[in-house]
């Protein structure tokens, strides 16, 4: 069934959220809310294509050693790396060490340098659906992998020149960025996403 249980200090919590004290901290204070800005937008969308295939805890744990690979997600900083750059984040520990995904991660940056200040923020917040349509999830069952919003974001992305961001990525984006709410509706953290 999977419903929000408490956690050490009482307060109700999704039960992902518990399982390790970097859990709580990202559920409780980043997962849900709104996200705003392209490079922040930019550093999602490549954590959650490196998460592809992996738990989530394996990305959070090494976040601070994605930062310093990638220039802090600094979309123009990484569009201008090169394949001495690629090759040298290959050798680099303290990320996921994985070609395609490294090569995504560059390729994106040079896709999305080209647009206008903005631009990314407006079309994945545009995909955003009415929170009134959506009801609050009371388990972990109601909690859908993919939506015809995420398809739809996706899509376009992908025809924008963007790379591994699927429709299960670019929903995992939606929820991580606070485009859904998808906190169980007895969470201590459900509400905290500001339309």
């Amino acid at each position: 069934m999977s419903t929000a249980i408490p956690g050490p200090d009482g307060r109700l919590r999704c039960p992902w959220g518990l399982s390790t004290a970097d859990y709580v901290d990202y559920h409780d204070t980043e997962w849900g809310r709104p996200v705003h800005g392209d490079d922040a937008l930019y550093e999602r969308l490549c954590l959650e294509a490196f998460q592809s295939g992996l738990s989530w805890i394996t990305i959070l744990r090494r976040r601070e050693g994605f930062r310093r690979a990638f220039a802090d997600f600094r979309i123009a900083k990484v569009a201008a790396f090169t394949d001495e750059d690629a090759a040298r984040l290959l050798t680099d520990e303290s990320i996921i060490r994985n070609r395609a995904k490294i090569q995504a991660t560059i390729a994106n940056a040079r896709v999305l340098a080209d647009w206008a200040p903005g631009e990314l923020d407006e079309l994945i917040w545009s995909y955003a659906p009415d929170p009134a349509t959506r009801p609050a999830p009371r388990t972990l069952a109601d909690v859908p992998p993919v939506t015809d919003e995420s398809t739809a974001l996706s899509k376009a992305l992908k025809k924008r020149g963007l790379r591994f961001i699927g429709p299960t990525t670019a929903y995992a984006l939606m929820q991580a960025c606070g485009l859904v709410d998808d906190h169980l509706a007895d969470c201590v953290a459900r509400g905290s996403r500001t339309p």
